[in-house]
């Protein structure tokens, strides 16, 4: 069994908006509360309240209504969210980790789960429950759930972006295959995580897949453009340091927040289509062993100001995150090497090439010749273990991929089909020839006697006339 949770938006009143942000401020002021109480006690120098159960003690003393209409076990979904973050700061400085710290910052919303039980869920219709003396809150989902009702085991409620959405956690069953035509074990496949492709695979019989990201990455380049665009245009009205924002700037910043989080939500729902992509291509093959190139060694290091901002929009650990998931559901195993090398390697001769400037590898020593990417992946391939029927384990040889398979990721995207276009865009140029005619259609220009440079006397002269004509013609008509 594996948790699967899915995020669907939700149709409401005013009023029952109204009620869900108070659900979300209460929480806040729990999370607040917390943070506070720990702040007295390291002044007194005394041990922080960091245990579920003494916080739960901590919220049994202060009374019911004590945060509005929030219940006692929606509050208590805060207290699990405080004392898992802490105890993970905890545990990642014991092992080192000088730059992790806990939780010390406050929040206005904080996300609220209600577990299996406290609420009912039926078709569209969500009811969760309140404080003591208060009414139930109902909801209106905008779609159905993609689970079975006895499989939804919590629903959380957030705000992204100053929207509401509910998050359905349900426990799904791992897939299961009738025999032989499930995932082999004993065959692997090397995924190479990239930029311009997020996945390129090596599997067996020489087969690779080559998943492509340039629309994603045309998605980052075209919001980036947007959102500096938008920044110099405003720049002149942008309130001073201590100065109250007017009504005006409160509206660009709402709207600049709003195609944010739609910029997100786009590159999110690319990933996870090159994330099915590749699970898909595993299980065509019956490859039942995925192993992937752990590149995030890498992030740490400065490689200049552009290619910074690459790494930073690349996301690398949550493209692992959204392969995991699905693999474990379609029961794959996924198995995290290091990568270190494998791009400047030939797997037929494991001779060392140097990086050319596109993206086809030719070695020198065994003429070679294919996509670099493949490479990489072959070369993880071989970093596979295997275990052997002796009980010995033993690492599997690279295969340069023969067969490839191309596909794309983030069709949805903006610009990407022949018939859409990205609003982002400047609209085409149509040039000086042709001009839009009154009805829409397109009619010579004018002749002009100029050729260069600004316009002659006569060209401006018939100009005026040809306008004078039409003005004439128009108070006929009227």
């Amino acid at each position: 069994m594996v948790h699967r949770t899915a995020r669907i938006g939700l149709r409401l009143t005013r009023a029952q908006q109204d009620r869900c942000f108070g659900l979300l401020r209460s929480a806040g002021d729990v999370w607040a509360c917390v943070l506070e109480l720990n702040a007295w006690r390291r002044q007194r120098r005394d041990t922080p309240l960091a245990s579920y159960q003494e916080l739960c003690r901590e919220l049994a003393n202060a009374g019911p209504g004590t945060f509005g209409e929030l219940s006692s076990v929606a509050a208590r979904s805060v207290l699990r969210r405080y004392a898992d973050a802490w105890f993970a700061a905890a545990k990642r400085r014991r092992s080192g980790d000088s730059a992790a710290r806990f939780p010390r910052r406050r929040r206005r919303f904080m996300p609220v789960r209600w577990h299996y039980g406290t609420f009912t869920l039926v078709g569209r219709r969500l009811r969760l429950p309140a404080a003591a003396g208060c009414a139930p809150v109902r909801l209106r989902l905008d779609r159905d759930v993609p689970y079975p009702p006895e499989q939804v085991r919590s629903v959380t409620l957030l705000t992204d972006v100053g929207r509401l959405w509910l998050e359905v956690t349900a426990e799904v069953p791992v897939a299961t295959y009738p025999d032989g035509a499930g995932p082999d074990t004993a065959r692997s496949a090397g995924i190479d995580l990239g930029i311009i492709h997020p996945f390129a695979a090596a599997g067996p019989e020489g087969q690779g897949l080559l998943v492509s990201g340039r629309a994603i990455r045309a998605e980052h380049r075209m919001h980036l453009a947007d959102t500096k665009s938008r920044n110099r245009a405003v720049s002149a009205r942008t309130p001073k340091a201590g100065q109250r924002g007017s009504r005006r700037w409160r509206q660009y910043r709402r709207r600049a927040r709003l195609v944010e989080g739609r910029h997100r939500r786009r590159v999110r729902q690319a990933q996870h289509e090159a994330a099915r992509t590749v699970i898909a291509w595993a299980l065509q093959h019956r490859i039942g062993t995925l192993t992937v190139g752990d590149p995030r060694g890498v992030l740490q290091l400065d490689a200049g100001r552009r290619h910074n901002l690459r790494l930073r929009q690349w996301q690398v650990g949550r493209a692992i995150a959204v392969l995991r998931d699905k693999a474990a559901l379609a029961g794959i195993t996924l198995r995290l090497v290091d990568e270190r090398g494998t791009s400047s390697r030939c797997p037929a001769c494991q001779h060392r090439v140097r990086k050319p400037a596109g993206r086809t590898m030719t070695c020198t020593n065994c003429q070679t010749i294919g996509h670099r990417d493949l490479f990489a992946a072959a070369n993880i391939a071989a970093r596979t273990v295997i275990g052997t029927s002796d009980g010995s384990h033993a690492t599997a040889a690279p295969i340069v991929p023969t067969v490839i398979t191309h596909r794309r990721a983030g069709r949805h995207l903006p610009g990407v089909g022949p018939s859409r276009r990205d609003p982002r865009r400047q609209p085409p140029h149509r040039g000086e020839a042709t001009v839009q005619g009154s009805v829409g259609r397109l009619r010579p220009a004018p002749p002009s006697t100029t050729v260069t440079g600004s316009r002659s006397t006569a060209s401006r002269g018939e100009e005026s006339r040809h306008a004078h004509q039409l003005g004439e013609t128009s108070r006929s008509q009227h």
